[in-house]
């Protein structure tokens, strides 16, 4: 036990004073952080719409701020929490559909991603989410929005200066082309990432059209290493697919192709890869270094709830400490594993907007 506490207290004491550096060198650089994607940065969006992608009950948020779901994926904080807090803002991104949220708070940052939605609009139709060109529709009306309230001249210069974060595409595969009927037979999988290559390109390149000029597009992690892909793997001896991990490093490729194009492109973007599969395939291959002891099995109950996105309502058991767990659910990492990522990618990718 002692040998795997030690490097976990040292990682977690170099990141606070890591985060708390950045702050002081450069507080304004990005006034806002503004966030499109997935359950992996939907601060509880899904709360608001009709669908069963929602973690709005216990035991998620259990570690959060009050101890109370929020609509996040996970016991605390997810990885663009922490993102926002190196950058000198908030400690946690709002979303854009809770009510008890106005435009003033989304002035420093907010987030208009919807668990269980992907590129393709067929993937947000398996759960009945919110569509990536909805999240960008909401992003129109934000900035009306921040206009009315701030007047155009400030509004324009945090639509100019903030950090656009995209994090999406593990349902595109996951919940949609390996789950349901219809992709697969229009496309080869090879011909399905090209497709969703492109619907990224028309994003970014619609984000820049309305004004954005810092964009990060995130990554695939080793999905083949998520719990609900690992039970399924019985034959594997419930290890990693690596199918999975395979398709998700190609996928990563092919999107870091597109960043090095449009950065040459379009005149003035400054866009990055962040690539959270490294990090976190490291986590899972050597758990103890970073003061883990499960990388396999979920904190929470688990098993094919709601496709195997949530824990489950009517078995609420978790395990007693989830920093010793890398998955918080079969899909969704823990809080402590979203802060090492996040720190990661402030120090790699997102370094350079400090």
């Amino acid at each position: 036990m002692a040998m795997s506490s030690t490097p976990n207290i040292l990682l977690s004491l170099f990141s606070i004073h890591f985060m708390l550096s950045l702050v002081k060198i450069n507080e304004a650089k990005v006034p806002a952080i503004i966030v499109f994607g997935d359950s992996s940065v939907d601060a509880g969006n899904n709360n608001y719409i009709p669908t069963i992608a929602r973690s709005n009950f216990e035991p998620y948020g259990r570690d959060f701020n009050g101890g109370h779901p929020t609509g996040r994926f996970s016991n605390g904080k997810i990885a663009t929490d922490f993102i926002s807090q190196a950058f000198g803002l908030k400690g946690a991104i709002p979303a854009y559909l809770d009510p008890s949220y106005s435009i003033s708070d989304f002035a420093t940052g907010v987030t208009f991603a919807s668990a269980g939605t992907g590129y393709d609009n067929s993937t947000s139709n398996v759960l009945s989410v919110i569509p990536l060109w909805k999240e960008l529709e909401y992003y129109k009306d934000y900035q009306t929005k921040l206009k009315a309230n701030l007047g155009d001249g400030k509004a324009n210069d945090i639509i100019k200066d903030a950090l656009y974060m995209i994090s999406v595409g593990t349902n595109d595969f996951l919940e949609n082309y390996y789950a349901v009927p219809g992709r697969s037979s229009q496309y080869t999988i090879k011909e399905y990432e090209n497709f969703l290559v492109g619907i990224a390109g028309n994003f970014t390149k619609a984000l820049y059209d309305l004004g954005a000029r810092k964009i990060s597009l995130g990554g695939l992690p080793p999905m083949g290493c998520m719990p609900l892909e690992r039970t399924g793997n019985l034959m594997g001896g419930s290890e990693c697919v690596n199918s999975y991990n395979n398709l998700a490093a190609e996928f990563n490729s092919k999107l870091n192709d597109l960043v090095i194009k449009q950065n040459k492109e379009l005149n003035g973007i400054d866009m990055v890869f962040s690539d959270p599969y490294g990090i976190m395939l490291d986590i899972i291959q050597k758990p103890a270094f970073y003061g883990f002891e499960v990388t396999g099995v979920a904190c929470c109950a688990t098993g094919m709830f709601e496709m195997g996105y949530a824990c489950s309502r009517t078995n609420p058991f978790t395990c007693s400490d989830a920093d010793k767990y890398v998955f918080w659910d079969s899909f969704h990492p823990t809080e402590k594993t979203n802060a090492i990522v996040a720190n990661h990618v402030v120090q790699t990718s997102l370094a350079k907007f400090f």
